[in-house]
């Protein structure tokens, strides 16, 4: 952060902090540069991550996870799907329907 020219506001004894109420209203320059930690925070989870992590695999994992959790629905679990596909609480997948 870098240092800011203004000095806080005295009364006429010298008191800093100390002012009349029309100063209370003054907004203050205040700004935090977070680059070097968010360079930081991702080059940790990129380790972490590690070498072998290949996200196009976690994408298909995690579809077929979706398939085969709507998969296999009765008819009851089928319109509460389409319900809640219908008001936007789950994307719909395929062609609207749960896989079978």
């Amino acid at each position: 952060m870098a240092p800011h020219d203004r000095t806080p506001p005295s009364d006429a004894s010298g008191t800093p902090g100390a002012s009349d109420a029309s100063d209370a209203s003054e907004l203050v320059d205040f700004a935090v540069d977070l680059t070097t930690q968010e360079v930081l925070r991702r080059a940790q989870v990129m380790a972490a991550l590690g070498p072998d992590w290949d996200p196009m695999e976690v994408l298909l994992g995690e579809e077929a996870a979706y398939d085969l959790l709507y998969s296999g629905l009765d008819a009851q679990q089928q319109r509460l799907y389409d319900d809640l596909v219908a008001a936007g609480v789950l994307p719909a997948r395929g062609d609207g329907r749960a896989a079978a």
